[in-house]
């Protein structure tokens, strides 16, 4: 009887697609999934590292998956945790059997010495996608040298793949819409002989000559070129996640970040001037070393004027070995939540007001599954959907009708006029 695997994945669409590989790994070993951790023989938490309350929920979950895993079956953690903590997290959990950090072998099954050699995650092979859409790497680690990120610390340096194994990841997967993602997704290429700066833009040009939706997650600022704004826009997915953080000027600095508020709303305004549908998603970091009442109020002012579909703020989180830890002065938690608190309820008024906008309009969802939808203003798993009539064929678009908002959440039905 084969072996069982079960793979608990933690953290960001990237850790996904490492999780995919080495299910797809584990099946060309001749492993089957299981349907849950206490029917699995092999038991792999990939975890999540990049602030406190991830590694908290990654510690929490090994912990109770230690509890519901059958007598025998081997408790293995992997993915940033584990690159990053390697001893430490194995003496402090004396639960789990191993921990393996990228490139360490991990043991396949109970039977002694049977291990999956060392693994290149990124350029693995994955099983077909299960899901109308699917993430793809194109990169691993970070060049960059943000005050607050440790990723690569432990990620390391920018490692582009080839186009053509990218592409052909692309046809394998057979996904209706394909989620490029990467720690500096604009910075493809530039690590590569033969592709440098720009390779970006022929990749994501192939990548919709392929699949009728491509989407991009994770684009530095500076990096957002006429070229790719270009390409987006003649995708048909204007779709933009800009990884802003901040917009004070000085503070950015601070953060050895580029850019500033004002040069952020002219670029968001200039695409908007071409394409008025566009979409836009930021993340932004609150309570930084330095973050003065006047930083804070400048934020509140640019999320107001850029009306941004989607937002993301976060608490700062002090990680070790990074330029942030050692600045000064702090603020305050109790400060840093009040200010996330009043930044949060300005963005979900924005949000759901566009979200209003939207009703009487015809749109074109893909269905994901059963009753759920999205057009290109919604990333999977991150974004709002749309709810739709549960007849509607999976796996395929559809035209539709918004008829209503709920929150973040559109509703809308078959037929009927609306507004392009």
């Amino acid at each position: 009887m084969p072996q069982r695997f079960y793979v608990e994945t933690l953290g960001c669409p990237k850790n996904q697609v490492d999780s995919e590989k080495l299910a797809g790994t584990l099946l060309g070993e001749g492993m089957v999934a299981a349907g849950s951790a206490a029917e699995a023989d092999l038991v792999v938490v990939n975890t999540c590292a990049f602030v406190e309350d991830a590694r908290q929920e990654s510690i929490d979950t090994i912990l109770a998956l230690d509890e519901v895993r059958k007598r025998g079956a081997r408790l293995v953690v992997t993915g940033c945790m584990a690159e990053r903590y390697g001893d430490e997290l194995a003496a402090a959990l004396p639960e789990v059997d191993q921990v393996a950090g990228f490139g360490v072998p991990v043991t396949l099954t109970v039977k002694p010495g049977r291990l999956v050699p060392s693994l290149d995650l990124l350029n693995l092979p994955r099983p077909p996608a299960t899901a109308p859409w699917a993430y793809v790497k194109i990169a691993e680690g970070c060049d960059r040298t943000c005050g607050f990120c440790a990723i690569p610390s432990f990620r390391g340096p920018q490692r582009s793949r080839t186009p053509d194994a990218v592409l052909a990841e692309v046809d394998q997967l057979g996904a209706q819409e394909i989620v490029l993602v990467a720690q500096d997704l604009a910075s493809y290429g530039r690590d590569v002989d033969g592709l440098g700066a720009g390779a970006i833009v022929p990749l994501v040009r192939a990548v919709a000559q392929r699949v009728p939706r491509v989407r991009l997650l994770y684009l530095y600022p500076s990096d957002l070129s006429d070229a790719l704004v270009d390409t987006v826009l003649d995708s048909g997915v204007p779709y933009f996640d800009l990884s802003l953080q901040h917009v004070a000027k000085a503070h950015l600095r601070r953060m050895r970040r580029w850019g500033d508020g004002a040069r952020f709303l002219r670029r968001i305004e200039a695409i908007r001037a071409r394409e008025p549908d566009a979409a836009f998603r930021s993340n932004f970091i609150v309570g930084y070393p330095g973050e003065t009442e006047d930083d804070h109020d400048e934020l509140l002012r640019f999320v107001e004027a850029a009306q941004l579909d989607w937002c993301g703020f976060f608490a700062y989180s002090e990680e070790e070995g990074t330029y942030a830890a050692g600045l000064e002065p702090k603020v305050p938690r109790g400060l840093a939540a009040d200010r996330l608190a009043e930044l949060r309820e300005l963005q979900d008024r924005i949000t759901a007001a566009r979200r209003d906008a939207l009703i009487g309009r015809s749109v074109e969802v893909l269905v994901d599954h059963a009753g759920v939808g999205r057009t290109h203003r919604e990333a999977p798993e991150i974004d709002g959907v749309v709810h739709v009539p549960a007849e509607l064929a999976a796996g395929a678009f559809h035209p539709v009708r918004v008829v209503d908002a709920l929150g973040p959440d559109l509703v809308a039905e078959v037929g009927g006029e609306g507004t392009p």
